[in-house]
């Protein structure tokens, strides 16, 4: 990390918050998802929650709501309120899968609205990166690949750690 304005650095004793890569990527990242909120609330009356499930479904790459909601990175009962909201609005079909599961599909109405979502987020990441050179891209994509494995590395090493829920058991009499 650059040295701070105020002088110090990543390796400072007296680190901020501000100054802690995770607290940065999310303000970046809060500042995409708030202005991409906007933006798809405004063009096409959706959700952050329901664009990333129509994007998802339309992308081919979920068709099942825990799927979706895993990828989405949102909690499944709240995936199940979206999904049922898209269901409402004539968006999405749901119908009964292998085992307890619900498969979602877009309808033609949802088609045409996951179209002009993509086409909306491709010219919002296009402006985005137009803010960067090709090797800067090239930069940021291998630098946020290397966060992202570190990241999930130590996710799993916190989840291991994490106590195991004790059951408790009635005394023998």
């Amino acid at each position: 990390m650059a040295e701070q304005a105020n002088g110090r650095g990543a390796d400072s004793e007296d680190l901020v918050i501000t100054e802690l890569l995770s607290y940065r990527l999310h303000r970046v990242a809060s500042a995409f998802a708030r202005g991409a909120a906007l933006a798809f609330r405004r063009e096409f009356d959706v959700s952050i929650g329901e664009w990333r499930a129509l994007a998802l479904v339309g992308g081919g790459r979920a068709n099942t709501l825990n799927r979706i909601a895993k990828l989405a990175g949102i909690d499944p009962a709240q995936m199940s309120r979206v999904v049922a909201k898209l269901a409402e609005r004539g968006l999405v079909t749901r119908s009964s899968g292998p085992g307890n599961s619900s498969v979602i599909a877009l309808t033609e109405e949802g088609q045409a609205t996951y179209d002009g979502l993509i086409a909306a987020a491709r010219a919002r990441n296009a402006a985005f990166l137009s803010a960067l050179s090709r090797e800067q891209v090239r930069y940021v994509d291998d630098a946020l690949e290397k966060l992202a494995t570190v990241a999930i590395a130590m996710e799993r090493a916190e989840r291991s750690r994490a106590a195991p829920r004790t059951v408790l058991t009635p005394p023998e009499s």
